[in-house]
C-alpha cells in the first residue's frame, strides 16, 4: 500500500513583485525604497520561491530611489540564493531600466520601450511673469550657492554649468551600474548611453535585455504547468486616500502621466 507525503508534492513557487509607476517621492503611489522594502523581503524569504519575478512598468524618476531599490534587490537575491527575472511591460526607461538591470535576466514584449540611460533635470522660469505683474521678490542668503537655480530670477551660466556637472556625475553612476550588471552582453561599437530608447527586439540585439517573453508563459515553461505564482504588492493605507493627500496625489498623478507621455503612453 503506497502513501503520499503532502509537502513533497507542492508545486514550485515564484514570487512576483509589481514595480509600476514613477520612482521617487511624487506621491503615495510612487515606488520608493521605503515603500517596497517590506514587499521585497516577503517575496524573497517567504515559502522558498524558485525565483522572484519583477513586473516593471516605469518611466523612471529619482536616481537615488532607483539605486536604493536595485541595491536591495541584489542584496536579497545574494542573501537567499534566489534568482531574479525582470518582465518589462510598456516601458522600463531611465530609473525603470535601472531597476530592470538589477535582475539576473530581463525579458520584455516586442513593443516594450527600454533604455533612456541618461539623466534629466527640468524646471521653469517665472521671472518675466513676476516683472510683468509688478512683483518684487526678496531673497537673502548666506552662501553664494544657496539660491542655486532659483526659478524666480534669470538663469545664469554658472548655475547651469554646476547643474551640468551634477547631471554628468549621476549619468556616470548610471552607466557604471548598467555596465557592471550587463557586462559582455552589451553590444560593442554603439553608444547605448545617449538617453535613447529602443523596442524589445532591438533591445535584445543591443544586449540591453535577454529576450522576448511574457511572465505567465515563461514561468510555466521553466517551472512547469503547476507553478504557483504568488504576488506581493505595495498597499496604500485607507487613511491616505482622504484629506490633503487627495490633492497631493492628484498633482503626483499629473506628473506621472507626463512621465509616461514622453514615451507615447
Amino acid at each position: 500500500m503506497g502513501f503520499r507525503i503532502p509537502f513533497l508534492d507542492r508545486p514550485p513557487v515564484v514570487a512576483v513583485v509589481r514595480l509600476a509607476g514613477a520612482i521617487g517621492s511624487m506621491g503615495r503611489g510612487s515606488i520608493t525604497d521605503r515603500g517596497i522594502a517590506p514587499v521585497l523581503e516577503k517575496a524573497f524569504k517567504r515559502g522558498k520561491p524558485k525565483a522572484v519575478a519583477l513586473e516593471i512598468n516605469s518611466p523612471g524618476g529619482s536616481p537615488v530611489q532607483s539605486a536604493l531599490i536595485a541595491s536591495r534587490i541584489r542584496a536579497l537575491s545574494e542573501e537567499t540564493g534566489v534568482p531574479v527575472i525582470a518582465f518589462v511591460e510598456d516601458v522600463a526607461a531611465s530609473g525603470g531600466y535601472w531597476l530592470a538591470v538589477a535582475a539576473d535576466e530581463i525579458l520584455a514584449d516586442e513593443n516594450s520601450m527600454l533604455g533612456s540611460i541618461g539623466v534629466i533635470s527640468s524646471g521653469f522660469g517665472a521671472h518675466v511673469f513676476l516683472a510683468r505683474q509688478g512683483i518684487e521678490r526678496r531673497v537673502h542668503t548666506a552662501g553664494e550657492s544657496k539660491s542655486f537655480l532659483d526659478p524666480f530670477v534669470p538663469e545664469n551660466e554658472e548655475d547651469v554649468a554646476r547643474l551640468q556637472d551634477l547631471l554628468e556625475e549621476i549619468h556616470a553612476n548610471f552607466k557604471a551600474h548598467v555596465t557592471d550588471r550587463r557586462g559582455a552582453k552589451l553590444v560593442s561599437g554603439k553608444d547605448l548611453f545617449t538617453g535613447d530608447v529602443w523596442l524589445g527586439r532591438r533591445a535584445v540585439e543591443l544586449g540591453l535585455i535577454d529576450g522576448i517573453g511574457h511572465i505567465r508563459a515563461t514561468l510555466r515553461a521553466r517551472y512547469g504547468a503547476k507553478v504557483k505564482i504568488r504576488r506581493y504588492d505595495m498597499r496604500r493605507p485607507i487613511w491616505s486616500r482622504f484629506g490633503t493627500s487627495l490633492a497631493q496625489d492628484a498633482i503626483a498623478g499629473i506628473e506621472e502621466r507626463a512621465s509616461f507621455a514622453r514615451f507615447g503612453l
